[in-house]
Order: structure tokens, then C-alpha cells, then sequence
């Protein structure tokens, strides 16, 4: 099981605070949020490489761009840094990242994915390099369409996240188009999208951070969480910002209904650790 990349939430600082959920829960792996693959971006500078002590579970990067050469180089300095494999984000849903070229909208450009493919398997080598989608942009067939093209290269597997990506995460995962994936592809297809953590396997996300709202211990983890994001962000607003993020996946949740509406307009950390705490609710 691959703990999913979410960006802005399965970040350095909460795969530290929560490492012990992580292993608990039975993850082997995390991929990070994408790191820019673009010209002149070194990614051991970036946070989620630069220091990767504490972590819980191996760790893939996942790159996002369009730029061949700045794949390979950005791929090479990980692999001089120990990094034994990477992935490369073909499946970002989000419009103004998609329009661009990048993320799903590499499904849109063929001969450009066949460039990234070739850059990414060269720099890793044969079994080491993946890709993480979506069954295409508008339709769920195009994913399907380019297999031909994705299973001439020796990719350890691609995930495939089951939805199109104008769905973004509306409407139910599309079972059928992925099993069509699955039956067709002589790469394997690791299973992404609204899958329970507690199946242990596939690429899970959304499921396992819900289920961190329920523990009994999570006020101690969120203040940890704090603690690690104030050492590493600007200011406090950007805390309570990474904060609200995680907290936004637990609105839901019983625990949570009364506590969400109000801690969501807070912009004091003190304040809002005080409205999370067990004893408030």
C-alpha cells in the first residue's frame, strides 16, 4: 500500500508528525506532492527532498512538467542522491496546470509523453520510473487508447487514479473503464481513488486521513504537526493554513460537525489547537 500524494497535506511534515500512523496503517511507500521538474530547479532544494530523515516509509518523488531534459537532470541529481525510484505526474486534474501541458495534460500530447517516458526511463532504469494518472481528461477511454505507447517502456507501474480529469473528484470512480486498463496493459496498474486504507493495498489517500480524525490521540498529533510546521514555514499563518487543510478532510466526521464551522474562521495557531483539542469537543 502507497500512501498517495495530496498537496498541501501528505507533506515532509506531516508524513514526521503521523509516522507512526503511516507504518500502522501498513504503508510501505509514500509518494511525495509533486516537485517542479522545470529548467534551472534543482529538487534537493526543495522541502520535501532537501532532508529526508524521519521518514516513515520509503519515499518516491513524483516530478511534474513538460520539459524532457530538466526531467532527466532533476532525475539524475535524486539518483545521485540515493533515490532509487521516481514518478512522474501524469494526472493533476486541476485546469490551469492541465491547460498547461502538465500533469493530465500530458494524455493531450502523445509525442511529448513519449519524450517525458524516454527521460524518465533512462535516467532511472528499467523497473524504477513510474507514472501516476487518470483514465483520460473528458473521456475515460484515452488512457486506455495510449497504452500501446506507455507499455514499450520498462515502467515499474502505472496508477491509475479512476476517475477522468474533469471529474476531479466529483461522481463515482469508473470500475469498468479501469478493469478495461487493467485487462489490456502489460504494465502493471496499481488501483487509485476512494479505496479504503483498511484493504491494504493499492495507492490510498483520502480514506486513511479521514480515519486520522477519529483516533483518540489526535489532538497530541495535530500539535506535533504544528510543531514541525512552524519549524519549517514562515510565519504562523501559513501553519494554520497547512492546518486547515487537514482539518477541511474531517468536517464530516461526528467528532468534527461542531468543531469545523468554527475552527475554519480562526487565524490564531494558540486558538486554533485550543478549538481542536479533545477536551472541546
Amino acid at each position: 500500500m502507497i500512501l498517495a500524494p495530496l498537496r498541501g497535506v501528505t507533506v515532509r511534515a506531516f508524513r514526521r508528525a503521523f509516522a507512526d500512523a503511516i507504518r500502522e496503517a501498513g504503508f510501505s511507500e509514500a509518494f511525495t506532492p509533486f516537485v517542479p521538474a522545470a529548467e534551472g530547479c534543482d529538487p534537493l532544494k526543495d522541502r520535501e527532498l532537501r532532508d529526508t530523515a524521519g521518514e516513515p516509509v520509503a519515499l518516491t518523488p513524483q516530478f511534474i512538467g513538460k520539459s524532457p531534459s530538466a526531467l532527466a537532470r532533476c532525475l539524475e541529481k535524486i539518483k545521485d542522491a540515493g533515490f532509487e525510484t521516481a514518478d512522474l505526474n501524469c494526472g493533476c486534474s486541476f485546469p490551469m496546470v492541465r491547460k498547461k501541458g502538465r500533469g493530465s495534460g500530458l494524455l493531450r500530447t502523445p509525442d511529448l509523453l513519449r519524450r517525458m517516458l524516454d527521460a524518465g526511463c533512462s535516467a532511472m532504469g528499467d523497473g524504477k520510473f513510474s507514472i501516476k494518472t487518470r483514465l483520460g481528461v473528458e473521456r475515460p477511454d484515452e488512457l486506455l487508447a495510449l497504452l500501446p505507447l506507455i507499455d514499450t517502456y520498462p515502467l515499474r507501474f502505472i496508477a491509475v487514479h479512476a476517475r477522468t480529469a474533469v471529474q476531479m473528484y466529483d461522481g463515482e470512480c469508473d470500475s469498468r473503464a479501469l478493469a478495461e486498463i487493467e485487462k489490456a496493459s502489460k504494465t502493471p496498474i496499481v488501483e487509485n481513488g476512494d479505496l479504503d486504507w483498511r484493504d491494504r493495498k493499492g495507492m490510498v489517500g483520502r480514506s486513511f486521513i479521514r480515519s486520522l480524525g477519529e483516533r483518540d490521540d489526535i489532538g497530541e498529533l495535530l500539535g506535533r504537526y504544528a510543531e514541525i510546521c512552524a519549524a519549517e514555514l514562515c510565519g504562523e499563518r501559513l501553519v494554520v493554513g497547512r492546518l486547515k487543510e487537514l482539518l477541511a478532510y474531517w468536517k464530516d466526521l461526528p467528532r468534527w460537525r461542531r468543531v469545523w464551522p468554527f475552527a475554519k474562521r480562526l487565524n490564531s495557531l494558540s486558538e486554533l489547537l485550543l478549538a481542536v483539542a479533545p477536551s472541546r469537543r
